[in-house]
């Protein structure tokens, strides 16, 4: 196991330890959230761990099934906690990019309909300004898209559509498509940005995700762990 892969782990399973009977709980996606879903499933085989998931993609479903969680879809009511991983973590605020693992609409859904959201993640995704190691994820809808490429880079965003293995455009949960916009970087002004992105039509929603997060949970190859709240929080 990779230096990487111990501080996801040992950050997943501190994050799992926040998970009480009777709560719903939204999961996130990613590498990071299969340690807390398997985590989990480890609390609800060895201590009878009673919640409830919100999966926020078919490949935390799939992998929640082996694990024996018992999974619902969001419905109306209000989710206890969200966790969920991040590719980027900007110090001071919290504020983060998701979405590489093209995960963000439903993410994000589920983020806004918790009472309180978690990240977990290891350091090497800890920046001092958005946009520092990553690109700017923006889900657009199939129809138009080289016409939605062509705003976003008027944007300055240099959008490159994201594709899959095979090639092919990557389709995401939701039928649409991802174009990483690396040129926003550094960004100074998220949620101008945000503004001006959802401003346009075919724009279905980014990876800022602003202003959500209670605290972040990083982990450490050496098994600690440390917490990181927004500026003022504490």
């Amino acid at each position: 196991m990779s230096n990487s892969d111990i501080a996801k782990r040992i950050a997943a399973e501190a994050a799992a330890a926040l998970v009480e009977d009777g709560m719903l709980v939204g999961l996130g996606s990613g590498s990071t959230l299969a340690y807390v879903v398997m985590a989990l499933g480890r609390r609800v085989r060895d201590e009878g761990l009673d919640f409830t998931g919100v999966p926020t993609s078919s490949e935390t479903e799939a992998l929640a099934i082996t694990q024996g969680i018992t999974l619902t879809a969001l419905s109306e009511a209000k989710l206890d906690l969200a966790i969920d991983g991040a590719d980027e973590i900007e110090t001071g605020t919290l504020r983060l990019i998701k979405g590489l693992g093209a995960a963000l609409l439903r993410e994000k859904i589920v983020v806004q309909a918790s009472r309180r959201f978690v990240v977990v993640s290891d350091a090497s995704k800890i920046v001092t300004h958005l946009g520092q190691r990553a690109p700017l994820p923006v889900e657009v809808v199939q129809f138009g898209q080289v016409a939605t490429a062509h705003r976003l880079a008027e944007l300055g965003g240099k959008p490159v559509l994201r594709l899959d293995r095979s090639g092919a455009p990557r389709i995401t949960d939701g039928g649409n498509v991802i174009y990483d916009c690396g040129g926003f970087a550094p960004i100074r002004d998220p949620f101008t940005l945000q503004r001006q992105l959802k401003a346009i039509a075919g724009v279905v929603e980014s990876g800022l995700f602003l202003d959500c997060a209670e605290q972040a949970i990083i982990g450490e190859p050496d098994g600690s762990t440390y917490t990181m709240w927004p500026a003022g929080a504490r």
